[in-house]
């Protein structure tokens, strides 16, 4: 029991730890995000015709060297492609046009497009759509728990299922922050898989207390 103790102790303090240099690096450096999210560059090209993306990035690639560019089609035919980037001038601009002529026989014309800046999105903005339902699961959550688990106490079962899902958030966001981890599509998942975990780990944390409980009460 003792042994158990002490490794709690010492997986609390790492968490600490995880979660202190997590809010420095947060606040001093900022949190890494995906290119889709960055403060970007982006043209617009419609090809007329069917493209292969592995083409198009090749392209990009080649002129926008040393940089993450993405690519996608768009419009309703996929005849239209997007092209983004950190930074693109108007000599790469028209350096990608000129290759994407050569490979697909086209006749696009520099003057016809357009750099367009795309705003950084900020973190809040990429939450904002989870929020409620988050919180509407959470409350129907606490709720039952609170119902479940009253022999525990409802104070005492709801503080520590708050402070789980907290810490456990946390921990993630400033494992991404130190790791550098982009802030993407991946992002809400992993977040949703945390808050799940958090949730199953408490729940059987609660129903082993429960089950002792019982026992002392027989």
């Amino acid at each position: 029991m003792k042994e158990m103790s002490k490794k709690m102790k010492i997986m609390a303090l790492i968490i600490a730890l995880v979660i202190l240099v997590g809010i420095i690096v947060t606040f001093t450096v900022g949190l890494n995000f995906d290119l889709r999210y960055q403060e970007a560059k982006k043209i617009q090209l419609y090809l007329g015709k069917d493209f292969e993306i592995t083409d198009i990035e090749a392209i990009s690639k080649e002129v926008l060297s040393n940089q993450k560019v993405m690519i996608q089609k768009v419009e309703v035919f996929e005849d239209t492609v997007s092209i983004l980037a950190k930074e693109i001038t108007e000599e790469q601009k028209n350096n990608i046009i000129n290759k994407i002529n050569e490979k697909y026989e086209l006749e696009l014309t520099a003057d016809s497009t357009q750099i367009t800046n795309v705003p950084h999105t900020r973190g809040r903005d990429i939450v904002r759509p989870y929020l409620a339902p988050f919180a509407i699961a959470t409350g129907i959550i606490l709720a039952y728990m609170a119902i479940r688990y009253y022999k525990l106490g409802m104070v005492l079962t709801l503080g520590k299922t708050i402070a789980m899902l907290v810490i456990a958030q946390a921990t993630l966001l400033s494992v991404m922050a130190i790791a550098r981890i982009p802030i993407g599509r991946l992002t809400i998942p992993l977040v949703l898989a945390t808050y799940v975990l958090s949730l199953v780990g408490m729940t059987t944390y609660f129903e082993n207390n429960l089950r002792e409980k019982k026992k002392e009460e027989e």
